[in-house]
């Protein structure tokens, strides 16, 4: 609860120190809060479990909300001359950002249903206006609209099966639903319905196929930095939901669901990367790669277990980072170029050696390559689900897993052994620190990842 407190007065502060034209101050001031919310993070760490009517803090929720704050500071630090360069009125941004990772950790600490959808509209609202902020750009303004649309659309589906869910259980709360479905053995006919609209719902915020259209166009048209959160932070958040309620509330109907879902997931992996094979922009390319994503952490609810938890954490810190990076360097390319396709990241390692390295490792990590933490993440979600028939899901994810390494290698390509501009391509200081944490934290989770793996 003090780590939801704090982000939501940092927001308040950060939003008063634009309407009084502090600027310079408003990144310190984030900084401060969200280091503060992080402190607050490891003070009660490994604790009991502490309830909260409709929330709960326990290491679950510690661990995810320390990926998402830890993502959230990085992309601050991405902020400079980028806001700037957007918009007069910063502060807005800034706050928007804040009050979105406040309902984050809400999404991954809540015990009751209730809460889970307030963390989730909190969120959203959020995104929807981050997403068409550039009220000049026709892109921004359709991505919004978008967005909007489709997440209404998704909401209804949630509501629709938290009614349902409801209606059988007489309660919102988790474990109240878990113990119905372990004490009653003969389950009421609609909360079948139930839990598929529930995955729906939640599959249309992860970006999970067939759900997953509007992803690809509100990526290319939000800001590249709004994009970067959405991409990592937000699906990160996403994915702890999913897996807190299927685990903690649906698991006793685990056989009931589990087909739907794989369905879902051989939709997203085959979708996400064929797709993605074929695109001729960078930052396209990075949406549909995220969808392909979402079907590799869903493997962590075709067979629960202990580790799911674990399992969801090491792959969402791997996508995560190495996603920072590519988008980092994405901002600096466009900066210098005006574009995102491929071509403008021609020769960029003779123009600057240090941000093409940066990125050949985050490529690598996506592509699952071993020694980083993309390939430990992989391998977590494959070893979880190589039992009987599901070995057939393994080998269909290698096969997709392989395809990746086409789309991701052609950067690699572009930047060493393609010639470009001669132009040589500057790095602010505080980009290099996001590039080299986050390629720290992507090689030290590839070479150690007993360092997170047993967090939860």
């Amino acid at each position: 609860m003090n780590i939801i407190i704090t982000i939501s007065i940092t927001a308040f502060v950060v939003l008063y120190a634009g309407l009084f034209k502090a600027k310079k101050a408003l990144l310190p001031l984030t900084v401060v809060g969200l280091l503060t919310a992080l402190g607050f993070t490891f003070s009660a760490w490994n604790g009991n479990a502490v309830h909260f009517g409709m929330m709960q803090t326990d290491n679950f929720a510690l661990a995810f909300s320390g990926i998402c704050i830890v993502g959230t500071l990085l992309i601050f630090l991405l902020t400079q001359n980028y806001f700037h360069a957007k918009s007069d009125n910063i502060a807005e941004y800034y706050t928007l950002i804040l009050f979105a990772l406040a309902g984050m950790i809400m999404m991954v600490s809540y015990k009751n249903m209730a809460m889970l959808f307030v963390g989730l509209e909190i969120m959203s609202v959020s995104l929807y206006i981050l997403a068409g902020i550039r009220k000049t750009d026709f892109a921004s303004n359709e991505a919004s609209l978008k967005y909007f649309l489709m997440g209404a659309f998704s909401t209804g589906f949630l509501l629709f099966g938290i009614t349902l869910v409801y209606g059988a259980t007489g309660s919102f709360d988790l474990d109240k639903i878990q113990a119905y479905l372990v004490n009653n053995q003969a389950v009421s006919p609609i909360f079948y319905p139930g839990v598929i609209l529930m995955m729906i719902g939640l599959s249309f915020k992860v970006g999970a196929a067939p759900f997953h259209f509007w992803t690809p166009d509100v990526y290319e048209g939000a800001p590249s930095l709004i994009t970067t959160f959405m991409s990592t932070v937000v699906k990160t958040a996403g994915f702890a939901a999913f897996l807190r309620l299927f685990a903690d509330a649906f698991a006793p109907l685990h056989e009931f669901w589990v087909a739907p879902l794989m369905v879902i997931v051989c939709l997203t992996l085959f979708i996400g990367n064929i797709t993605a094979l074929f695109q001729k922009n960078f930052k396209r390319m990075l949406a549909y790669s995220s969808i392909s994503h979402a079907g590799y952490l869903m493997f962590s609810l075709i067979v629960l277990t202990k580790n799911s938890g674990n399992n969801v954490l090491v792959y969402a810190a791997a996508y995560t980072f190495a996603s920072i990076i590519a988008f980092a360097v994405l901002i600096l390319v466009k900066q210098k170029t005006g574009s995102d396709s491929f071509e403008s990241f021609n020769g960029l390692a003779k123009r600057n050696p240090l941000v093409a390295l940066c990125l050949t490792i985050a490529m690598l990590s996506l592509a699952g390559i071993p020694l980083t933490a993309g390939f430990i993440g992989k391998y977590l979600m494959f070893l979880n689900v190589m039992t009987e028939y599901k070995t057939l899901l393994v080998a269909f994810a290698i096969l997709n897993a392989l395809v990746g390494f086409y789309y991701y290698f052609r950067v690699i390509v572009a930047m060493w052994f393609k010639d470009g501009a001669e132009t040589e391509l500057s790095t602010p200081s505080q980009y290099k620190v996001v590039l080299l944490v986050s390629v720290a934290i992507t090689l030290v989770l590839g070479i150690y990842p007993a360092i997170i793996l047993n967090l939860i």
